[in-house]
Formats: structure tokens, sequence, C-alpha cells
């Protein structure tokens, strides 16, 4: 059973419940890779929301899947994320790094790491069960469904909770970030399961930081700025990447080039100087160099949580702050949510 995963569109608050026809149910939006499992007899298949299969990566999860449910007699099909969690007991929470490691190309690397740093699955959907398409049934049956077959879940498979009460949502916003998660899932109670379209809400922590502009990577096209890297001074004195800001219009992309200029570096000859990015195993092969900026302006971004020291995802620009010194932008100003135990989450 091949499906399209049914998505979400964001929105800055948590939904009233009477904000949808039939009502809303709240889950922690979790902070992994996505996966639609299919588990028929021995064969095991963990599919992404993109063309990449997640099969050959977490051989742990696979093994738990037909370990769990190859004996049924008939196909389940899961939705769920594939998650890592790391810490001491009492104060685990969700390891993007980790688990983004685990993408690579080597088998023996594979096994390695699959040992090392075991993955979960946390379950948040049944498509599939007992002989019957679950598809077309409201999503409160097929919730129902899920918790009647994850009785008989064992690490490294969960099932996330749920609530109806929107205020016990709103809580969940702030709390569990403690623990690495990255917001709130609203679902309508009696929709259909929608592959490919964007039926459930999504919230997000968003907030706001002032960074400096220390390079700027030129757009695919070949023209224009294609994403600017920013900076953050740490209490050494220096400034350390943090992350990029990028989705400019085309007219705003070339206009940057030339705002940008009278801060390129350049060498005595008067060429931009360039530097070497980061590569990433999501983008291999893709040219990441980029043109050094003089640490001298600064932007305010608009962001949802780090990972370590760096923004976890694209941010986004807000606006110039010529009002600020670049030096003063260091890494105190970044909220910090209080600690959380994920294993608090996941029971």
């Amino acid at each position: 059973m091949e499906i399209a995963p049914m998505l979400a569109k964001a929105v800055p608050d948590v939904p009233d419940p009477d904000s949808v026809k039939g009502g809303l149910r709240y889950e922690p939006k979790w902070d992994g890779f996505r996966g639609i499992v299919t588990v028929d007899g021995d064969d095991v298949e963990i599919g992404s929301r993109g063309a990449k299969p997640l099969t050959r990566y977490f051989p742990e999860l696979v093994e738990a899947f037909r370990a769990q449910f190859g004996g049924r007699g008939h196909p389940v099909v899961l939705d769920g994320e594939v998650i890592l969690r790391s810490g001491a007991p009492g104060h685990e929470k969700l390891d993007w790094e980790a688990l983004s490691q685990r993408i690579h190309p080597a088998a023996s690397r594979i096994a390695k790491l699959s040992a090392e740093t075991p993955a979960q699955f946390v379950a948040f959907d049944l498509l599939a069960a007992d002989g019957d398409e679950l598809v077309d049934l409201p999503f409160d049956e097929r919730r129902a469904r899920l918790e009647a077959l994850s009785e008989d879940f064992a690490d490294p498979l969960f099932v996330t909770r749920t609530t109806l009460d929107v205020d016990v949502a709103r809580g969940w916003l702030t709390t569990f970030e403690g623990a690495g998660l990255d917001g709130v899932v609203a679902k309508p109670r009696t929709r259909a399961y929608e592959p490919g379209k964007r039926s459930m809400l999504k919230v997000k922590h968003h907030r706001t930081a002032d960074v400096v502009a220390i390079g700027y990577r030129v757009h695919k096209s070949g023209s224009g700025v294609g994403s600017l890297l920013v900076g953050l001074y740490g209490d050494d004195g220096e400034v350390r990447q943090v992350g990029g800001v990028s989705a400019f219009s085309d007219k705003r992309r070339l206009a940057l080039i030339d705002e940008l200029d009278p801060v390129v570096v350049k060498d005595a000859d008067g060429r931009p100087v360039t530097g070497a990015g980061e590569s990433s195993r999501f983008s291999s092969g893709r040219d990441t160099s980029f043109v050094r900026l003089a640490p001298e302006l600064v932007l305010e971004v608009r962001y949802d949580q780090m990972e370590g020291d760096r923004f976890r995802h694209t941010v986004q620009f807000e606006r110039w702050r010529p009002d600020r010194e670049a030096t003063s932008c260091g890494f105190d100003q970044l909220e910090v949510p209080a600690a959380y135990d994920l294993r608090d989450v996941l029971s």
C-alpha cells in the first residue's frame, strides 16, 4: 500500500477546537524524519516524505517492526516519525544531529550507528490493519484503532500522546520544547486521511534574534544572492556561523548584490574573497562556497529553535538593524527553553 503522507499547514497559534467543523484533536509535533511504514509479513518498508526511502538506514527499526507485526497475517501501515533520543536517564531529549548522521551511504557505517545510536518510531496514525484499509475513516476512529494496536508496542516503537483539551495542547507547546519537540499539531477529528493535502494544522515556535551577515552564496541560477550566512559572537569575541537566510524574491536577491557590495571582503586585486562552506549529506555535490562579508551588517531574523549553537532550520529575514553594533549580537540574546525529559513525553 503506497500512500503519500498527509501534510500540515502552519498557523500562528494553537487553534480552538471549534474553529474546524467536527473539532480538533491535538498532538505534540515530533522533530524527526516523517515515515510511512508498511509491514507485510517479513517485508518492511519505511517510506519518507521525500523521494528517499529510509528503510536501509534504520535496520534496527526494520527488525522491530518485523518482530512486532510480521506475523499478523495482514499488512500494517503506520504513519509516524523516526526519532532519536539521547541524554542521561531523566534528562533525555530528541537529538536531531545524531539522527541526521544516520543517513550515510556506507552499509558498514549504517550497521555501526544502528547499534551505537539506535532510533525510535513514534506512530500517530494507522492507515491499514487486520485486512482493513482505514484511510477513509474519520481520524478519531483511526486513532482508536491505533491505540488498540499500540497495546502490543514495545521500545523502540511508541504511540504519540493526544488530547482534546486545547489548554493542555498550549501547555505542550512550551513544556515539550525542553525535550526537543518543535510544536503542536491539530488534526480534524472527523476527516478522512488525505494524502498529499495540508489538512492538518501545525504551530511551531517562532522567535527573533539579531544576527550578523558574514557571507552569501550565489543563487543556483547564477544571478543574485541565494542565501545569506549569518553569525553570532561568542564569549571569545569571535563570530561563529549559526545558520542561513534564504527564500528571497528574484528582484530582492538581485538587489542584495549591490546592497552587500560595500562589505564584501576583497583581496589586494579587488576580487571578492570566498570561503568553503559546510557540506551536507542531504545535498552531496552541491557547491557550498560563499562570498565573505565583513561582519558589520546586522539583521533581525525569525527562527523556531536551536540545535546546539546553530539554528535548527533556515531562518526568515525580518528587517535590517542599522541601529545595532555587530559585536553586540551574541548568543546571550537567545531564549533557552526549560529542560524537560523526553521519556515523560513518550510515556
